[in-house]
């Protein structure tokens, strides 16, 4: 536990990062954070500056994902993203050399964390530290640099251009649900401390006698005004929130959209009766009420911006050396828009972040999941991507006051090709045909059952029983055996009811239930060897809700969905006309090649005809196997020069240039 709070103290700068909306997160291992400076066996070289073999692997232990598969099309694609990861923490930490940080500042967010973490005894510190293979000294080093980061990234958002009207005027169009008011209400209380009186006063009110009037002379809160919620302004009680009542009270009120007076609510150790007089529902605020939001969020969007700028300068001409050939990686150009290339690690990286792929190396072998991802996930992955790196030039040419990251501007342009989407009546009513099931309320009932090893003796009970006296009893004496099912609902195809089959049509479906005192007898069924009759009590069948009473809730699902479809729709269509170039499918046949390549070979099996030949192939098969070896870790680091490097390539190390490398 204090390993890991150790670590989150470093992370602050990861979620400033993580707000421009990119693939730039760090790896969360203290060992790997910010360039660090432990000893170890050079693997790579980043602007001249070491990274270690040591810690690359700290980021592969640092996330179960990375450490999934040792071999196959997974552990290369890890490996890539393993390298692309400690490139940008390197890059990072080089862009923000600039920054000058005091080491009276670096004790005092070292004695935070000390302090926080119930570590200011020097061993317990010292062992905190050694357990994630740190020395206080290079803790205090990490912690520099990952201040100096968080000040360079201040420092650049300073630089943003501040939101013009036209962008908050656009924004706050296009992101209505950001600008809603809450649902208010116009109404009274009535609030007493005595359960009876409320029920009293509850008939009162439900006789025709005045709630005002009511409130005036009875209420504990509120009674000067007549129990008003809000206060009276031009002679009606001011609208007010559901934060303005007690919890159990605000949600019986707020559920009355039509008006009304709910019954009578206990909370706190008083009793509550509302009277909703008006129900407003939420509304999207004027512009002029709103505007000092919409510029805020167009301000955040462009200091976003100027920081994705920043670390798409800093990788763009990086230098890569490789010193390890078990650490050189391919990173070849995945797809092209607009004279932009898309990594192939930009693609990893989504892909090792997606919950859904963690959740498939689970349920299925390395091998088999990598097939998959290949085949659904990265496909989806590019397109995507294409978007996002097409969207400012789509942004560019149309002349769009838009603002944001890659990822930000993506967004903002399928809204606004969506911006004039509308539901019709038509469109309602289609979507409450089509699925009932949705709007369906449940059949219940609460359930007991008596067995029976003679069908007669079954028969004889139900007819002879009139519900008089307990089922329990009468049934154990006419040689039953009687189960307590408690209350059940049918049973649907992906839950299978409690009751079985053949009793659960009898309760629910068959139109032959006998009344019996409060409930009712089902008719006598076979159920396996013996025969069972029901008792149902409190007795629900299944209803659909009117169209009139789930209008509202339609109207906002067919609308998000329509709006997603046009926006999306609109988003491609402008993508497509920047005419991308998608090299998908050749890097992943490349990457197929390269990896079965770098598996080891079987030797041929040797023959008593040619025992010389059998022994020269199985040389030459293990040497193909070391080649390969070196192959498997080939490829390019982000950045590197080509993403076609050969495996005699390989092992050898060099150095490449950011840019340049991608084919």
């Amino acid at each position: 536990m204090r390993r890991k709070k150790v670590v989150n103290v470093l992370l602050g700068v990861l979620a400033l990062l993580l707000v421009v909306g990119m693939a730039y997160q760090l790896t969360p291992n203290v060992g790997s954070l910010f360039g660090n400076r432990q000893q170890g066996t050079p693997a790579l070289k980043v602007n001249g500056q070491t990274v270690t073999a040591e810690e690359l692997e700290a980021v592969r232990r640092s996330n179960p994902v990375l450490g999934s598969a040792e071999s196959g099309i997974l552990a290369d694609d890890f490996k890539t993203y393993i390298v692309a990861q400690k490139v940008r923490q390197a890059v990072l930490t080089q862009g923000a050399k600039d920054i000058d940080v005091s080491r009276s500042d670096v004790n005092a967010e070292v004695q935070k964390v000390r302090e926080a973490n119930n570590l200011t005894d020097n061993k317990a510190w010292t062992d905190a530290l050694q357990g994630v293979g740190l020395t206080d000294a290079a803790f205090r080093q990490q912690t520099r640099d990952q201040l100096a980061v968080q000040r360079k990234v201040e420092e650049i958002q300073k630089t943003a251009a501040p939101a013009t009207d036209a962008e908050a005027r656009l924004y706050y169009q296009l992101n209505p649900q950001s600008f809603q008011s809450d649902a208010r209400i116009v109404g009274r209380e009535i609030v007493v401390n005595d359960k009876a009186k409320a029920q009293q006063l509850l008939a009162q009110v439900k006789s025709g006698a005045d709630f005002a009037g009511l409130a005036s002379q009875n209420s504990s809160e509120f009674k000067d005004r007549g129990g008003a919620l809000g206060p009276i302004e031009n002679g009606s009680p001011r609208p007010v929130a559901q934060v303005a009542l007690p919890s159990e009270v605000g949600t019986a009120a707020f559920a009355l959209k039509n008006g009304g007076v709910t019954d009578v609510i206990a909370s706190g150790g008083k009793f509550y009766i509302v009277k909703v007089e008006k129900y407003l529902p939420p509304a999207v605020k004027p512009f002029e009420e709103a505007k000092a939001d919409a510029v805020s969020a167009v301000n955040d969007q462009k200091k976003n911006t100027v920081v994705e700028r920043w670390l798409d300068g800093l990788e763009k001409n990086v230098q890569i050396e490789v010193l390890d050939p078990n650490w050189k990686t391919e990173n070849p150009t995945v797809a092209s828009v607009g004279g932009q290339k898309i990594p192939y690690s930009d693609v990893v990286a989504q892909v090792v972040q997606n919950q859904q792929f963690a959740s498939l190396l689970g349920q299925v072998p390395a091998d088999q999941a990598g097939q998959l991802v290949n085949g659904i996930l990265k496909p989806q992955v590019v397109e995507s991507l294409i978007q996002g790196y097409a969207a400012p030039l789509i942004v560019q040419r149309k002349n769009i006051p838009l603002a944001g990251t890659r990822q930000e501007l993506a967004a903002g342009l399928a809204a606004y090709g969506a911006r004039d989407v509308k539901v019709t009546d038509a469109d309602i009513q289609k979507f409450y045909a089509e699925n009932r099931t949705q709007f369906e309320t449940p059949a219940s009932a609460t359930v007991n059952e008596a067995s029976f090893a003679d069908r007669a003796k079954a028969l004889a009970f139900r007819q002879g029983w009139n519900g008089q006296g307990s089922f329990i009893t009468a049934a154990s004496k006419a040689g039953g055996t009687v189960s307590e099912r408690g209350q059940v609902s049918p049973g649907t195809a992906e839950a299978p009811g409690t009751l079985g089959t053949e009793l659960e049509a009898a309760v629910f479906t068959a139109k032959t239930l006998r009344s019996a005192g409060e409930g009712s007898l089902s008719d006598v069924v076979k159920v396996g060897n013996r025969y069972v009759v029901a008792y149902v009590t409190d007795l629900k069948r299944a209803a659909v809700q009117p169209l009139a009473q789930v209008r509202d809730q339609i109207r906002d699902q067919v609308l998000a969905q329509k709006k997603q479809e046009a926006g999306q729709a609109y988003l491609t269509s402008q993508a497509l006309a920047l005419k991308p170039v998608n090299n998908l499918q050749k890097v992943l046949a490349a990457q197929q090649k390269r990896v079965a390549a770098a598996e080891p070979k079987t030797p041929a099996a040797q023959t008593p005809a040619t025992p010389g030949a059998g022994k020269a192939q199985g040389s030459t098969d293990q040497g193909t196997g070391n080649t390969s070896a070196g192959s498997s870790a080939s490829g390019s680091t982000p950045g590197s020069s080509n993403g076609s490097t050969d495996s005699g390539n390989a092992a050898s190390g060099g150095t490449t240039s950011g840019n340049a490398s991608n084919p």
